[in-house]
């Protein structure tokens, strides 16, 4: 990478090694980002694009912002230069696939919850509080407080609320 850089003419103003992968928060690479956006650097290399990003809409993200930020992008495996227009380009077409990516994986939970409604699942967080219901009203003809019932009961003031509304 250092031969490709000085052949280019380009001069190294920071060399990052990132070891790991899987992580949902990449320090390192935000301290290279954090460095694109004080606009110390023009240009970020890497070895290849599964470095950089994790999935293609990360990947796209962190690529429109380098371009924002009027910095360039090159991956010499894959040999994608955004500083010029053939590279562009290709940054192009990887938008295209993410937007696609996007669209295809929402169709398959819209998919998901429809096959799961025809077999009769109840979708939706667990209707907890309406399980209490009896309890909330015995409770408050005791004389409780609605915020010591959802106390004691474990549930949140505003179903109190909402459970003691109902019957008026």
């Amino acid at each position: 990478m250092r031969e490709y850089a000085v052949r280019r003419g380009w001069t190294v103003a920071m060399q990052v090694k990132e070891v790991g992968s899987g992580a949902t928060q990449r320090q390192i690479r935000e301290k290279l980002l954090d460095a694109a956006r004080r606009r110390e650097i023009d240009v970020v290399l890497v070895w290849r694009l599964d470095r950089w990003g994790r999935s293609v809409a990360d990947l796209l993200a962190t690529l429109q912002e380098l371009e924002h930020l009027g910095v360039g992008f090159v991956s010499l495996t894959e040999a994608l230069d955004l500083t010029t227009p053939a590279g562009r380009a290709m940054a192009g077409l990887l938008a295209v696939f993410a937007a696609f990516e996007r669209e295809v994986l929402g169709e398959r939970v819209r998919a998901g919850l429809a096959h799961a409604r025809q077999n009769g699942k109840r979708l939706g967080r667990p209707a907890t509080a309406t399980m209490h219901a009896d309890r909330v009203r015995k409770l408050r003809r005791s004389g409780l407080s609605k915020s010591e019932i959802a106390r004691r009961l474990n549930i949140g003031r505003t179903s109190v609320r909402r459970i003691l509304d109902e019957r008026t």
